[in-house]
């Protein structure tokens, strides 16, 4: 299997960008930080999400359905904080509605097509 850029794969590759966000997290929390037990929780969200991801990329059904909740609850997190968010709302400020909705439909059709080129919805 190819493991290049495409809708197939979007979810794949943005669970290693995670990944290898949280590993930067780590260095930069047990490095600059001086901190000892935050790291080594952050060291397991990049095991869990770059297992995810270099499993889903070999294949493998369950990490693609995993990948595929993630975006689902990842888009329903963007629905809701578009309402209810405080702390993006603050940070952003009166770009908070075209950033927020942007990145929601980003997510959601991301998630949309990697559940249709990945055919998650066919059961056999």
């Amino acid at each position: 299997m190819r493991k290049r850029l495409s809708w197939a794969t979007s979810l794949d590759w943005l669970m290693g960008l995670v990944a290898l966000c949280a590993l930067i997290a780590v260095l930069q929390t047990f490095i600059i930080g001086k901190h000892y037990i935050i790291p080594s929780v952050l060291l397991i969200f990049s095991v869990l999400f770059g297992n995810l991801a270099w499993y889903a990329l070999q294949g493998a059904r369950w990490a693609k359905l995993v990948n595929f909740w993630c975006g689902v609850l990842l888009t329903s997190h963007g629905f809701f904080a578009l309402f209810w968010s405080v702390k993006y709302r603050a940070v952003l400020g009166d770009y908070f509605e075209g950033v927020g909705i942007v990145v929601t439909l980003l997510v959601f059709f991301t998630t949309f097509l990697y559940a249709k080129y990945n055919r998650l919805h066919v059961t056999s």
